[in-house]
């Protein structure tokens, strides 16, 4: 199939961009990488009647290093990040996680902000974005404003990205020294949406025990989750298979999944609960390993 008709504009900077929104209205959408657009566009899934490129404005890929974290302007594509020293030295969770979106030709072209406007609450990057408590840079003709991921996501492909605003670049916290990832998923095949997933940090003290939890599951609600509950259970703890099952447990009291064509509900609960166990044991064991 072939998308509906539309008026083609590219945008010169990101401030070019905002104009451009303000004066086509809400039927007007930006393209970044078009990797889920332009498929969208072809189904007739969306119509917009305006569509503005900023896939080549200048200095388009930028990952920059900032005191206690790093910030990625959000027309980066996904390939760019992944393979940059200073994330994957830095935030080997966020790379390990980009190379289970798609595939290698996908992430050549998506970008980080598409991806994250997308709010696909399958995909794994919204999720790393509650895991490294990212801040959202949001710009419009009007300003500046700044989200934290906590407050971005609000359902199902919804964000607070107002029709004429542009999400600039997002910032994401660097995790404290003495701290541990893990990140499971389960996939249909690879490369597909998760059919449920999640990820952990965990910071440890000399003494082994947890002094920081963060806990992000995918797949298994409208929106990426935060599992407060759960980090609040290792808070003080040392490592027990016990403490980790008991964690993984506080899990269910966030989880809303949906059946569909692949599986059952049921199953995105069981399995969400089983892979935290996993991502949890994991985190433990690369914390304990950087002491």
């Amino acid at each position: 199939m072939k998308p509906a008709a539309f008026d083609y504009h590219r945008a010169d900077n990101l401030q070019h961009a905002c104009e451009l929104l303000s004066s086509s209205g809400d039927d007007s959408k930006i393209l970044a990488g078009g990797q889920t657009l332009i498929a969208m566009m072809n189904f007739r899934l969306a119509r917009p009647k305006v569509l503005i490129d900023v896939s080549n404005i200048a200095d388009g890929n930028q990952v920059l290093d900032e005191d206690g974290g790093i910030r990625i302007r959000a027309t980066t594509v996904q390939r760019f990040v992944e393979n940059s020293e200073s994330v994957q030295q830095r935030f080997p969770l966020l790379c390990h996680a980009i190379e289970h979106v798609a595939h290698f030709q996908i992430r050549n072209k998506g970008t980080i902000g598409g991806n994250l406007v997308n709010a696909d609450p399958a995909s794994e990057l919204p999720a790393m974005s509650l895991a490294f408590d990212a801040e959202f840079d949001i710009i419009s003709v009007a300003g500046r404003r700044t989200v934290s991921a906590s407050e971005f996501f609000v359902t199902y492909y919804t964000t607070v990205v107002a029709p004429n605003e542009v999400l600039s670049s997002i910032r994401f916290a660097e995790p404290p020294k003495n701290s541990g990832w893990g990140f499971h998923e389960v996939a249909r095949r690879a490369g597909d949406y998760a059919l449920a997933g999640s990820s952990a940090i965990v910071t440890l003290d000399a003494a082994g025990k947890c002094t920081r939890a963060r806990i992000a599951l995918f797949g298994v609600a409208a929106t990426p989750v935060r599992a407060t509950a759960a980090e609040d259970v290792l808070i003080g703890e040392a490592y027990s298979e016990d403490l980790l099952k008991a964690s993984a447990r506080s899990v269910q009291s966030i989880l809303d999944p949906e059946s569909d064509v692949h599986v059952t509900a049921d199953y995105r609960r069981s399995v969400a609960e089983v892979l935290t166990v996993r991502a949890l044991n994991d985190a433990f064991r690369r914390a304990k390993a950087v002491q």
